[in-house]
């Protein structure tokens, strides 16, 4: 209740008001209505090209299949490269429209996170996909009797890899546009689509592909389609997101694997000496206990601070689904932790578990950590923070495997490795006249007050944009909060993704 009174109370004193629909979106709704058979199609064989992105000609496959779904829309897409072959293309497109005095780019990405198939439910493939009742951790089954022509449930699941991260936003926003124009309606704005093949990687070329093509992506505004809608469902309007890069470590035993009894309590275990480093990092309570690690970080405003803790409302539900008693920080919010950065374990690994273990102690042991950044820190003063605490350690920090020369001399060796190049937190400020028109665009298509949030948790390159361009950046999602983004078994809702359509012909046509 609280929750409602104060975004109603919002959205009225900016001068918004809250929609019963509108003449855009009935008639989006009526001509996706009338070829969402299609559209589905289209949609499921576009999920089905596998997209990791470090799989080059995989990747390239998707592009040049986006690029003709673009052309199929009557748009002249075309695809911009780096400098060198070791780049995945983005896609472009750009729409003049007569009398628009704004130009707007609609950005998604197209290539998808790594996948590890074993991972996934039995009868689920992540370049399959097919169609489930609900999430599978709430009962949901693999819908087995739905063939070509029949209904499709718009509570249903569509599984697949990128299925919600990123290709439901490059749907999104395509077919908003496409059912824009198709139902005899058309942009107030020149519209530019810029989809990106490297985002997952963390869009190692992208300054460089704006760099070679400045002038055509030129606009007033970027409007990014990626991430989650509210864990309630209500829509949301997102003004930054945080920094990202990630650190690959590989610890050093023996020179081979050791048998554990003949050795133990002689041969040091990298794996034990692995996680009690990573252990040193952060205390129980959540706090990161590397020395200057929350330094610089700009705190939210006022307005931003209660924004965020209104959101926050449905943690307790939250945490109930998960299987969680308490947050890591017991008392501090979902969303009132995406102020400060985080420190995490993406994956840990040495030697085999389980039925495959033997009795060894391993010769190296390895772990990924990923740095979330917030506003004011940058990302490769973090990095070098991480490194001194290991050197504090006590551990000699080298970019490459150790020489005999280099194990003879020092106990504990660690290779310390970026994965690829990070970027910094970006945030844009909520006041600005064409935020409200954002705002007021969104809400036209839902009967719920939108709510408005100063960053996501999660990561994407706008600080490139901003920084190459000098053009502001909002994001408004359309994935639904449970989609399994970078895990096994990810899905798309079937009704978000036509509701995207309703939400981005709206951006389109927002004065």
């Amino acid at each position: 209740m609280k929750i409602t009174r104060f975004i109603v109370s919002a959205v009225v004193s900016a001068g918004f008001s809250v929609a019963r629909g509108s003449p855009v979106q009935d008639a989006v709704r009526t001509y996706r209505t009338a070829h969402e058979q299609e559209l589905m199609a289209e949609y499921r064989e576009f999920v089905s090209l596998p997209n990791v992105d470090a799989d080059q000609p995989n990747v390239r496959r998707n592009a040049e299949f986006l690029a003709a779904m673009m052309r199929r829309r009557g748009l002249a897409a075309e695809l911009l490269e780096g400098k060198t072959s070791a780049t995945n293309p983005a896609v472009f497109a750009e729409v003049t429209v007569p009398g628009a005095t704004r130009t707007i780019v609609f950005y998604a990405h197209y290539d998808g996170q790594p996948v590890n198939p074993k991972e996934w439910a039995e009868g689920l493939d992540p370049w399959k996909p097919v169609f489930l009742t609900a999430p599978l951790a709430k009962g949901g089954k693999i819908v087995t009797d739905w063939k070509a022509g029949d209904a499709i449930n718009p509570a249903w699941r569509v599984n697949g890899r990128a299925s919600a991260d990123d290709k439901a936003g490059v749907f999104s926003i395509l077919n908003g546009y496409d059912a824009l124009v198709k139902s005899g309606g058309r942009p107030t704005v020149n519209v530019k689509f810029l989809f990106e093949g490297e985002e997952e990687g963390g869009s190692q070329h992208l300054g460089e592909i704006m760099e070679l093509n400045r002038a055509k992506l030129q606009s007033d505004l970027w409007i990014i389609c990626d991430g989650s809608r509210h864990v309630s469902g209500r829509k949301l309007v997102v003004f930054g997101v945080r920094g990202d890069v990630n650190l690959n470590l590989t610890a050093y035993g023996a020179k081979r694997p050791l048998h554990s009894g003949n050795f133990g309590n002689f041969a040091p275990n990298p794996a034990m000496r692995l996680v009690s480093l990573i252990a040193s990092m952060k205390d129980d309570s959540g706090k990161v206990l590397i020395k200057g690690f929350y330094d610089d970080y700009v705190m939210f405003s006022e307005s931003e601070r209660i924004a965020m803790k209104e959101a926050a409302f449905t943690d307790a539900a939250l945490l109930q689904e998960l299987g969680l008693k308490e947050p890591e920080v017991p008392g501090r919010s979902l969303l009132e932790g995406f102020e400060l950065p985080t420190l995490n374990i993406n994956g840990i690994a040495s030697a085999n578990v389980g039925p495959t273990a033997t009795n060894v102690i391993p010769a190296v042991a390895r772990a990924t950590l990923d740095l979330r950044l917030v506003l004011g820190i940058d990302w490769q003063r973090q990095v070098g923070r991480v490194i001194e605490h290991m050197k504090a350690q006590g551990w000699q920090v080298i970019d490459h495997d150790p020489t005999d020369v280099e194990r003879a001399k020092f106990a504990k060796l660690i290779k310390v490795e970026t994965a690829g190049q990070g970027y910094n937190a970006q945030r844009t400020q909520f006041s600005l006249p064409i935020a409200r028109n954002v705002i007021a665009a969104v809400q036209s298509t839902t009967t719920e007050p939108v709510m408005k949030l100063p960053t996501a948790g999660g990561s994407l390159p706008l600080s490139v944009i901003v920084e190459m361009l000098g053009v502001n950046v909002i994001s408004v999602p359309v994935g639904n909060y449970d989609n399994n983004q970078h895990a096994e078994n990810e899905n798309m809702r079937v009704d978000y993704l036509w509701d995207g359509m309703e939400t981005f012909a709206a951006l389109m046509t927002m004065p």
